[in-house]
């Protein structure tokens, strides 16, 4: 390998969400921090070269968008996943989150529904409810340890004239499902028949693990691409997620130029000279980079796995992208408050609730295994211990 991942980096030396009081406690110094959804590896060299070059000139004006940034980004969705996008078709964003909120009010009105498929990433709610539109739930189905759509329901609950948008997860967050195209053809069917706008959060595209196939939503056909508005980020690829942008994909003209005013009115089109040299750097040069991380993840998960062998009554629901691995714990016949706590005050876990991600998501917990090996076998030993102890 030509990179290392085993670096153990204190991170607790600049303000990382994942070790602040906000989500550990007060008292949560010393639990394993695997809730928030980052990286514990020093991003690409080639992005800490980039920038470091541009602290180097040290005028930091206004600036346009650099020449490069977007033909980057372009060349890398054709190069890594054969999707050919169109430059006019680009337009920026401050972060995707911003991108859900803003395509919700451009494109429903206060009280329309917009579905979501729990368990899912537990921000869309606060999207909803927070913009005063209705929740409306397609809950996936796990079935003999897999998930997979509910279409019947989907397209039950599509055909409502009150629901106008989706928020599609692809890949899935929590649940670690890479999307095939047929089951994206399928919503994305039902979906047109009943126009329901199809908001696609693809930020983990390129954290896709080995025999299985990212697809972006809207490179399935003209006929899905107008029906859609792609959310895309470097910040799980690179984790850059503090130095970093989104890009909004839209192919239909008329829905672009309404997202284009709103940007305007909002004068969310700012560019932070840092953010622009480090996203161009990680799409130009960081391929091998993230290629490596993708293996040192397999090695991760194989690490899970082995421990697990030791506390049959804890499964793993098989993950296919995404560094975030959903465990299932409903065997210990914990109620949602007992697992937390028995988690973190016996396994010394602070994982993300599984309930955050809706009601479906009880007994469950997501675990974030994108950090060096020794600290993820030394937070593995430890459930083991705690799982064996409480059954003894």
């Amino acid at each position: 390998m030509k990179f290392s991942f085993d670096k153990v980096i204190n991170r607790r030396e600049v303000p990382a969400l994942k070790h602040h009081p906000i989500v550990l406690g007060r008292d949560g110094e010393n639990l394993f921090p695997a809730g928030v959804a980052d990286m514990d590896f020093e991003a690409p060299p080639v992005v800490l070269e980039a920038i470091k070059k541009r602290l180097k000139h040290g005028v930091f004006g206004y600036e346009t968008v650099p020449e490069g940034l977007l033909p980057s980004l372009i060349q890398w969705l054709h190069k890594r996943h054969n999707w050919q996008v169109e430059e006019s078709t680009i337009l920026r964003s401050p972060n995707i989150l911003n991108t859900l909120a803003m395509s919700a009010n451009i494109f429903t009105k206060k009280g329309d529904g917009i579905i979501v498929q729990p368990p899912v990433f537990f921000d869309f709610f606060d999207i909803i409810k927070e913009n005063n539109r209705t929740l409306v739930t397609n809950p996936l189905i796990l079935d003999n340890g897999r998930y997979r759509m509910d279409l019947d329901d989907l397209s039950q609950k599509a055909a409502e004239p009150r629901t106008k948008m989706l928020y599609l997860c692809n890949p899935h967050n929590p649940v670690g499902r890479v999307w095939s195209r047929a089951e994206l053809k399928a919503l994305g069917d039902i979906c047109t028949k009943h126009d329901v706008l199809v908001v696609s959060d693809e930020i983990h595209g390129d954290i896709t693990l080995p025999d299985h196939q990212y697809t972006p939503y809207a490179s399935l056909g003209k006929k899905y691409a107008h029906n859609t508005i792609t959310c895309l980020s470097p910040a799980k690829s690179f984790n850059l997620a503090a130095n970093c942008s989104a890009f909004i994909v839209i192919d239909d003209e008329m829905k672009r130029k309404r997202f284009q005013a709103e940007n305007s009115r909002l004068t969310v089109n700012k560019n932070n000279a840092f953010a622009n040299v480090a996203m161009e750097a990680a799409w130009r040069d960081g391929e091998s980079w993230l290629n490596e991380v993708l293996n040192y993840l397999v090695g991760n998960i194989d690490l899970v796995k082995q421990y697990l062998e030791h506390v049959p009554n804890v499964k793993l629901i098989e993950p296919e992208g995404t560094y975030l691995l959903w465990l299932d714990f409903r065997e210990l016949d914990m109620m949602p408050e007992e697992l937390t706590a028995f988690l973190r005050n016996k396994a010394g876990w602070a994982p993300s609730r599984g309930l955050a991600f809706g009601l479906e998501g009880a007994g469950f917990a997501r675990m974030n295994i994108a950090c060096p090996r020794k600290r993820l076998e030394e937070a593995m030993r430890a459930l083991v211990v705690a799982v064996q102890v409480s059954e003894n």
